[in-house]
């Protein structure tokens, strides 16, 4: 194989498991750094690309979003960065700085959203990308690769929000699944100073909330240890997509209350409780460069971690499948194995 050739793993057509792929190395753009992947966690997102959920992907598709890697190749009119400077990539990894998003300095709101993933052309299931450099970010040095990996989707994701809407001193939480998200989620609101209570339909998961920093755990399904919290939240964080029975859900909001939306769930109100109670649903969207800096050292400074089990990249379908069938405790994070390969 040509040294100059990259060997990823793509998803042929829609919901097709991932083969082997080679392709030659995007050009570098001026702004841009071409990055050798070492670590690239799995994320729900992948999955919904690779089934074009969101009714935008094109194939042969190679996910992968939560990158560590060393920058190999440097733009003429990147700055900041250095060949062999270790880095972080998550979903979004350019914008087009121009709309009047990017130049409020909220980049993951950029009208050019689409066209902006790390994953466009390629992503991180991979040897080797291509981002603009302005959105690869160096790592605190004592990091491990696969701690920083999943913080750079998954702990900003949740990070956001949690800054967004501490409000006043001692906020109680919800925060809805124990899981990839969840579990970071607590971590981050724990040392926000939130009262946290977990909510979830695995019993199974109460020890571990708890260990993650939870001061509280309901299962969901318990209809009577729901009732039991009616207007008891500031704030409700809902981290999962499944079967979600909401309108018990949101009578758990205090008045003034505010639901979070991070993921895509098939969401069915009653008006009447949202007008009555002045209640307000929020989604999130990632977070801004600034915000991903902020992240990475608070998580750092907190000794803020994810749970991850390693896995190497050849065997991304069955990591993948372990994601799918929600097996994944809590995050899965591919190695790549294929050192010497690619640029």
């Amino acid at each position: 194989m040509p040294p100059s050739t990259i060997l990823g793993y793509a998803a042929r057509a829609v919901g097709q498991p991932l083969e082997p792929f080679t392709y030659e190395p995007p050009q570098l753009g001026e702004h841009d750094v071409r990055v050798s992947v070492t670590h690239c966690g799995v994320c729900h997102t992948d999955i919904h690309a690779i089934d074009d959920y969101y009714g935008i992907t094109t194939y042969p598709f190679v996910p992968g979003h939560e990158i560590v890697g060393y920058v190999s190749a440097v733009g003429r009119e990147a700055s900041g960065l250095k060949e062999g400077a270790r880095v972080g990539i998550g979903w979004q990894g350019r914008s087009c700085m121009r709309c009047e998003w990017c130049l409020k300095g909220e980049e993951q709101l950029c009208m050019d959203i689409v066209q902006s993933g790390t994953w466009v052309p390629y992503g991180g299931f991979s040897s080797s990308v291509i981002v603009d450099s302005r959105f690869a970010y160096p790592l605190p040095e004592a990091m491990p690769s696969q701690v920083a990996a999943v913080l750079m989707c998954a702990g900003v994701t949740v990070y956001s929000p949690l800054r967004s809407y501490a409000a006043h001193p001692s906020p109680k939480i919800g925060i809805v699944g124990v899981g990839g998200l969840g579990h970071l989620a607590i971590q981050f609101a724990r040392v926000l100073g939130y009262e946290v209570t977990a909510i979830s339909s695995s019993p199974e998961k109460k020890e571990e909330a708890l260990a993650f920093g939870a001061d509280h755990f309901i299962v969901s399904d318990d209809r009577t240890g729901m009732r039991q919290v009616l207007f008891g939240f500031d704030l409700l964080l809902c981290t999962v997509s499944g079967r979600i029975d909401w309108e018990l859900l949101v009578n758990t909001l205090k008045k003034n209350g505010r639901l979070v939306l991070l993921g895509f769930p098939d969401v069915v109100l009653n008006s009447t409780d949202l007008v009555a109670h002045q209640l307000s649903i929020t989604g999130s969207f990632i977070g801004n460069r600034a915000r991903m800096r902020e992240m990475l050292s608070f998580a750092q400074a907190h000794g803020i971690t994810p749970a991850v089990e390693l896995m190497p990249m050849s065997r991304v379908n069955e990591a993948l499948q372990r994601v799918r069938e929600n097996k994944a405790r809590y995050r899965i994070v591919l190695v790549n194995d294929t050192v010497g390969v690619g640029i």
